[in-house]
């Protein structure tokens, strides 16, 4: 997968993921698309009583926000890339698409 093969929507993900990601110093940032084109950024959560991947938190997010389905979500890390658990819950609101980059936001292969 490449830059140039990428939806413009599923470009602006990556982007948010990777904006979230630099604002916080965090080792991931995410992004979901839910049904009706709103966004939900964020980062992985890493405290002593609560650990969360990018992904979860995302998808948290867009839960809470209302949102029925997923239509994509982006993760870019510069780790190996989403955990089976993020998968999962891309997958819970029907996401077809999980896009993966690295901190340059470059797309690799999911």
């Amino acid at each position: 997968m490449s830059d140039a093969t990428l939806d413009p929507e599923d470009k602006k993900i990556i982007v948010l993921a990777r904006s979230a990601r630099a604002r916080n110093g965090a080792a991931e940032g995410a992004a979901v698309r839910d049904e009706t084109g709103r966004t939900y950024s964020a980062t992985n959560v890493a405290l002593p009583s609560l650990t969360l991947s990018a992904i979860q938190v995302a998808v948290a997010m867009a839960v809470s926000g209302g949102a029925e389905s997923l239509e994509a979500a982006a993760l870019v890390t510069a780790g190996e890339g989403p955990s089976d658990d993020d998968t999962r819950a891309v997958r819970d609101l029907g996401a077809g698409t999980l896009l993966v980059a690295g901190p340059d936001g470059t797309p690799r292969q999911s």
